[in-house]
């Protein structure tokens, strides 16, 4: 099965999460992918969280559908193995410090001189300006900096950390954005090629709301609101008899169905709570009334009665519950596949969903230096010189 981005060839030089997760999303729609990893070590992420038989589980996904090569980069041998990969190549994906790239003579004007048209997506900490383009920079402190991590949590304790690499993650789907459109550029317009300066810390600023409006115009710092989200009310998880049960009753529509579902009439008629403005103000209080209401039924009395009123609401899922849901197997949304030595793996399906030419698991992530004779071979190494660079741990 092709996908849109079939024809497109993609070298990865990132390691870890950001780089390599938006090349995963390139690959599942077609892109060939050329993973490129430090001879005998790999990618770390390889030996990251919970392993099966010494291989990371989650590599296992973020590697699916990559051809996987090995190469010493810090070797003048190695550079021009990339030189050589990239000079037919339309995009080249990285994620190391500012200046790495340019140290080993493959930086961006040294690309664009073997070829005009490579788009260079570069992922960093803090941009590729600015008085902190140097500093290392993983997800949490990007997460910091751009205010998620002060904003997440409960207000009487300190700011917390959402449970995944919300940081990385954010900056690889804008990775993946400023790449189409930079191909999209060379397609419609006739462009050449072009930096796309993704940052951890700005990823994450993207998505913050109106953090700064308020500040600049009100003086407000947004704080931190446990389960609620700041001047829309009511949204938020209600404690029930064997669980929580989140509820969504900000639309005032809404508002007027979830408190008729309830038995609070007296609240949705209420003309201080017509609409939003008056609402937050007093969301203590609404969130006090619902989940009156809420303890005294199970999770799953609440959500009947709220889809039967037509009110927003769904439990928190962990990990059973997600495998459990029929919603998420009829959406392909849970893959089974198989790791090499025949075990079982459910992995993730495929987002998003395009009608025509939909994207696809083809394979999981490959063994460490799996396609290296393939891909030298194709970019005109004969094989005793491949043979040569192996002796000499180039590759």
């Amino acid at each position: 099965m092709s996908g849109p981005l079939t024809g497109l060839k993609v070298i990865e030089l990132g390691q870890l999460i950001a780089a390599p997760f938006a090349t995963r999303l390139l690959a599942e729609f077609g892109a060939t992918v050329i993973k490129v990893e430090p001879p005998g070590i790999g990618d770390p992420l390889r030996k990251w969280r919970k392993t099966h038989q010494g291989t990371s589980l989650w590599s296992y996904v973020q590697s699916r559908n990559k051809h996987s090569v090995t190469i010493d980069l810090k070797a003048p041998e190695g550079q021009d193995i990339v030189r050589r990969l990239a000079a037919d190549a339309d995009v080249v994906v990285e994620n190391f410090r500012p200046g790495t790239l340019e140290k080993w003579a493959l930086g961006f004007e040294d690309l664009s001189r073997l070829n005009p048209k490579i788009i260079l997506v570069r992922l960093s900490g803090y941009g590729q300006t600015g008085p902190y383009r140097e500093r290392p920079g993983f997800g949490v402190i990007g997460e910091a900096m751009g205010g998620i991590r002060y904003t997440t949590g409960s207000p009487d304790r300190p700011p917390s950390r959402v449970g995944v690499s919300i940081g990385d993650s954010l900056a690889a789907l804008h990775a993946v954005i400023g790449t189409l459109m930079a191909i999209i550029d060379i397609v419609r317009n006739g462009g050449t090629g072009q930096v796309v300066d993704v940052s951890l810390y700005e990823s994450v600023f993207n998505i913050m709301e109106s953090l700064i409006p308020e500040y600049g115009v009100l003086g407000e710092i947004r704080e931190r609101s446990g389960g609620a989200l700041p001047g829309i009310a009511p949204t938020n998880a209600y404690k029930a008899s064997d669980g929580y049960v989140l509820v969504a009753g900000n639309g005032d529509s809404i508002f007027r169905r979830l408190m008729k579902a309830i038995g609070r009439e007296d609240l949705g008629e209420d003309p201080r709570f017509a609409d939003n403005a008056g609402r937050a103000a007093e969301a203590d209080f609404i969130d006090a009334a619902i989940e009156a209401w809420t303890e005294q039924r199970t999770v799953e009395e609440a959500l009947a009665v709220m889809n039967q009123a037509s009110v927003p609401a769904g439990r928190i899922y962990n990990a059973a519950d997600i495998m459990a849901d029929p919603h998420y197997r009829a959406r392909d949304m849970i893959i089974d596949a198989q790791l090499p030595d025949g075990t079982p793996m459910p992995v993730p399906g495929i987002a998003p969903k395009l009608s025509r030419t939909p994207g696809a698991m083809r394979w999981l992530g490959p063994k460490l230096g799996e396609h290296t004779d393939e891909i030298l071979g194709s970019a005109g190494y004969s094989a005793e010189e491949v043979a040569d660079l192996r002796r000499r741990g180039i590759v």
